[in-house]
């Protein structure tokens, strides 16, 4: 393989510049958490999500790239000594299943036409004819009741599983489809929101081959996913900045569309990135 050398003062600039970026995440979490706060949109990712926050930190170049005098690097199994330096090594066999399977899945969704008809109302199935709320700290918008006859007034038609399994027992009957953890291949389109934000996901299930600004980048286009999701869900967060999405009404579904198409373009480079970083990685 083909590598780029890069000198100390090149490659630990790039590693603290990546840490500088991903502290102005990490650090408003950890002084939440220091006072006991919980923070609907913001905390979501390091919830929902398993990548620590330590793991999101940590820099890594991606394959093509060789670090001079970066024997720290040795520490972590995936990476070998060169000739001038440190790289990682190709990826080990056991591992070979995840790049295919994101690489499938990225591959199929990316080639289907995006959808704009869900008006995000997952969140709205989520406490249909509940006795609770997921967010209990925060109330809905339109009392129990007015939720209810949105779920009742428009066409639920959920294709993420992992939004759907969070449906309400009597919300599950109304979506349009019975989305399943073995549909997913069959199922993801590019203008599902969660799909977009699930770009993180598969980013960090690569770690560490896949290249930290990538990593960084699939976690802004989340948090900014996540915060229109959040405030075109039933809950009222204006107390928190968040003007809410009237999805209940027409002008607030032609909002959200606009929204949404504008991050199913933000997304297509990113998910496109990770394509590529795939193909590499099989080789």
């Amino acid at each position: 393989m083909n590598r780029t050398l890069l000198a100390p003062a090149d490659w630990q600039a790039r590693r603290d510049a990546h840490v500088a970026r991903v502290r102005t995440w990490t650090d408003p979490l950890r002084e939440r958490r220091a006072r006991g706060e919980r923070h609907p949109v913001l905390d979501f990712l390091f919830t929902y999500y398993s990548h620590r926050p330590a793991r999101l930190l940590r820099w890594h170049p991606g394959p093509g790239l060789e670090l001079a005098d970066a024997q720290e690097y040795l520490r972590w199994p995936a990476y070998r000594p060169t000739e001038h330096g440190v790289a990682l090594g190709p990826v080990p066999h056991p591992r070979r299943a995840t790049v295919e399977f994101v690489h499938g899945l990225l591959t199929a969704t990316a080639n289907r036409e995006p959808r704009f008809g869900c008006f995000g109302l997952h969140e709205w199935a989520m406490v249909y004819r509940a006795d609770g709320v997921r967010h209990e700290d925060w109330p809905l918008r339109l009392g129990a009741a007015g939720t209810d006859e949105v779920v009742e007034s428009l066409p639920v038609g959920c294709t993420h599983f992992d939004a759907y399994r969070f449906f309400t027992p009597a919300a599950r009957p109304l979506n349009l489809v019975r989305p399943q953890r073995s549909d997913q291949v069959a199922l993801e389109q590019p203008g599902c929101l969660h799909a977009g934000m699930d770009l993180y996901k598969w980013a960090y299930k690569l770690d560490p081959f896949a290249p930290s600004d990538l990593v960084a980048d699939c976690f802004a286009l989340a948090q900014d996913i996540r915060a229109l999701d959040m405030r075109a869900s039933p809950y009222d967060l204006t107390a928190l900045g968040y003007a809410p999405v009237r999805i209940e009404a027409a002008h607030g579904r032609a909002e959200y569309r606009r929204e949404q198409a504008a991050f199913t373009e933000r997304a297509r480079p990113l998910r496109d990135r990770l394509i590529a970083l795939c193909e590499e990685l099989l080789g």
